[in-house]
């Protein structure tokens, strides 16, 4: 029933754009689309006008600092304010969901054209809430002057650095930006995770794995870098770019927005998958962070904006144009997997078994808990163990009071 409610609301919507009421009527269910850079302003500008042009519904995008936009679907949604549309990572999902200001999507059968784990980001409670555009992820850089080719082990990355760093030739093996998101690909290649997913296969706050063996092992291993003096104490990510570019350092986990000061710099790199925790082991993921475009359930435009979302916009061509405009990693597939360009081939390889961030609520807990227990195991104050337990039990304690 509830699927031929939305089919019979769409009908009506492509109805009423194809002309069966009158131009002006559409001119006045105009759209508005709320975007948190810049980079694509142009080219959604450029989509919007040839939707007008086929549907006669004008497209008015906006871009609107994130924070901003959070508030107004989490706090002014509920009464019809703000935007039809949002273009947000998917991490911000679930408050937006929970409140009741994200319309479900359907893509029917064009959603076997994205990448599975796009899909997935978006995904909240087995329903999908917003329509994927591109994907992103740190990377595994190394500097090839020093290191010809990408070690396949956390061991080599620490051999290496080592015969390196008595050399001279860098002051430190790797750039860990932090102890938290950058360097999620050696936990993860040791088995950690932040969260487990439930029968469904969504995540959830009843299993929260921070303490687990593997994450134990990646914080420990990062503890050995520190004690035999092969990176700083002093997490910073600031420092850990600038020895980077200056080839102060050999290796560097980062991502996409570093390019431009790499390149800037003129030090050489390379980017590849991340090392894994033993010879023959899986790699380390990172996390994958997801842009997509979500629909204002509150709204009276909703279902006009499901025709620009699912019907117009979501075509191979249009994401081409959006790839071409920012090259992002797109979340359709064929475009993603025809990539050719080394940084983009890099990525993808550094990130083709990451996992979508958790959009759960309580992923807002993660971050003090965990940058609290990587800055104990740094200073020496406490084990792996010993504050990974504790950053547990914060989390733990603010899900419950939440």
């Amino acid at each position: 029933m509830k699927k031929f409610v939305f089919l019979a609301s769409r009908l009506f919507a492509l109805i009423l754009v194809l002309g069966v009421f009158s131009r002006a009527a559409a001119q006045d269910a105009g759209l508005t689309l709320w975007v948190y850079d810049d980079g694509r302003l142009e080219v959604l500008t450029q989509l919007g006008q040839a939707f007008e042009a086929e549907y006669g519904v004008p497209l008015s995008v906006e871009v609107v600092d994130l924070s901003e936009i959070r508030n107004a679907m989490t706090l002014g949604a509920a009464s019809g304010e703000g935007p039809d549309m949002i273009i947000i990572p998917h991490d911000n999902l679930g408050p937006i969901v929970e409140n009741g200001a994200a319309s479900p999507i359907d893509l029917g059968d064009n959603a076997e054209n994205y990448l599975p784990a796009s899909i997935d980001a978006f995904t909240y409670n087995g329903q999908l809430y917003g329509v994927p555009l591109a994907v992103e992820n740190i990377g595994f850089f190394r500097n090839t002057d020093l290191v010809a080719e990408a070690p396949a082990t956390w061991d080599e990355v620490a051999q290496v650095g080592t015969e390196l760093l008595d050399s001279g030739a860098i002051d430190s093996v790797i750039g860990l930006p932090d102890l938290t998101y950058n360097s999620y690909p050696i936990y993860t290649s040791f088995g950690g995770y932040i969260f487990g997913r439930d029968a469904e296969g969504n995540f959830t706050a009843d299993d929260i794995g921070m303490n687990n063996e593997g994450m134990v092992a990646g914080l420990t291993w990062i503890q050995s870098m520190i004690d035999e003096g092969l990176v700083s104490e002093n997490v910073d990510w600031e420092a850990s770019h600038v020895q980077f570019e200056t080839g102060r350092s050999a290796f560097i986990m980062t991502g996409p927005w570093a390019i431009n000061r790499f390149e800037t710099a003129g030090v050489p790199y390379a980017i590849s998958a991340f090392p894994a925790a033993e010879a023959g082991g899986e790699p380390g993921y990172p996390f994958l962070g997801v842009q997509g475009l979500v629909i204002n359930a509150n709204k009276e435009n909703a279902v006009l904006a499901q025709v620009f979302a699912v019907d117009f916009l979501a075509t191979e061509e249009n994401y081409q144009a959006i790839f071409d405009a920012e090259p992002r990693p797109s979340a359709w597939a064929s475009i993603f997997t025809a990539a050719e360009d080394p940084n983009t081939a890099g990525f993808n390889a550094a990130g083709i078994n990451a996992v979508p961030m958790p959009s759960i609520p309580a992923m807002g807990y993660v971050w003090d808990a965990w940058v609290n227990a990587g800055a104990l195991v740094a200073q020496g104050e406490l084990s792996p163990q010993e504050a990974l337990d504790a950053a547990v039990e914060q989390i733990r304690l603010q899900v419950e009071g939440s």
